[in-house]
């Protein structure tokens, strides 16, 4: 069976604006229900990395943060399969919408859409992490890695975490453009998947995976405050906007824009 061709970069562009529309114009209750859907399928895979990570370390060593960056990527299989609302993850196709409409920016709508996805992101992912913090709910050893990581993450200080977040912000929103570049349904879970490993094994900073992964932390012990946590939210999301919009959608937005229009 022949292969169906890559799409060209105006036929990516407008397969965007499609999508972006389509998320731009959802009620208030489906981007609340979406969001909040997307932070505790996100949970899923933060957790499977801190039970991987914890049961391969002992006879391992270091070979285990490989194995717990393996384990986190079903996460972001789950929630594009959901087709739910991350933040940063829904840069690309919004802003082709935005960009596809004359004589507007669409500001409204599009700080709408962040505004509440990263809110209800974190409100979802954080009462699920209360959840999976009950004592007995996780193998033994789980927290102490989510612990772990969550003093790590906290010790770098906000240079470093908007420098991450400037990368990681860079790779999630190239996620969004890979996934209207392809045809196949596996090829976008594959997609998903190899983003998700890379961003566990940097780790890079995702706001919503970041700040979740410092709450488990809190959670199970570690000595972090929540206003270390509340001014790393801050960091890392303005750092996300600058990689995410600034490196990669706007630029992948002219550069479809332009093939499209050359084509006509």
């Amino acid at each position: 069976m022949a292969e169906t061709p890559a799409p060209s970069p105006g036929e990516i562009f407008d397969r965007a604006v499609e999508e972006g529309t389509r998320r731009l114009d959802q009620s208030l209750l489906e981007l609340i229900s979406t969001s909040f859907i997307a932070g505790f399928t996100i949970v899923f895979g933060i957790v499977a990395l801190g039970i991987v990570e914890a049961l391969v370390e002992p006879q391992f060593g270091e070979v285990a943060k490989i194995a717990g960056a393996l384990a986190f990527g079903v996460g972001l299989v789950f929630v594009v399969v959901g087709r739910t609302e991350l933040f940063n993850e829904n840069f690309f196709d919004p802003v082709a919408a935005a960009a596809d409409r004359s004589g507007t920016w669409m500001l409204s709508p599009l700080l709408r859409l962040w505004a509440l996805t990263l809110v209800f992101n974190l409100l979802g992912g954080g009462l699920f992490a209360l959840v999976f913090s009950v004592d007995g709910v996780l193998p033994s050893g789980t927290g102490d890695v989510l612990a772990a990581f969550a003093k790590e993450s906290a010790r770098h200080g906000p240079a470093a975490w908007f420098s991450s977040a400037v990368a990681g912000g860079a790779l999630v929103s190239l996620l969004s453009f890979l996934l209207v570049a392809v045809n196949s349904v596996r090829t976008r879970l594959s997609l998903a998947y190899i983003v998700g490993f890379l961003l566990a094994l940097g780790p890079l900073n995702h706001v919503v995976v970041t700040a979740l992964h410092v709450f488990f932390g809190i959670l199970f012990g570690a000595n972090i405050g929540l206003g270390t946590l509340a001014v790393m939210i801050v960091v890392v999301t303005i750092g996300n906007l600058l990689g995410g919009l600034g490196l990669v959608t706007l630029t992948h937005v002219t550069q479809a824009m332009g093939a499209r229009n050359a084509g006509e």
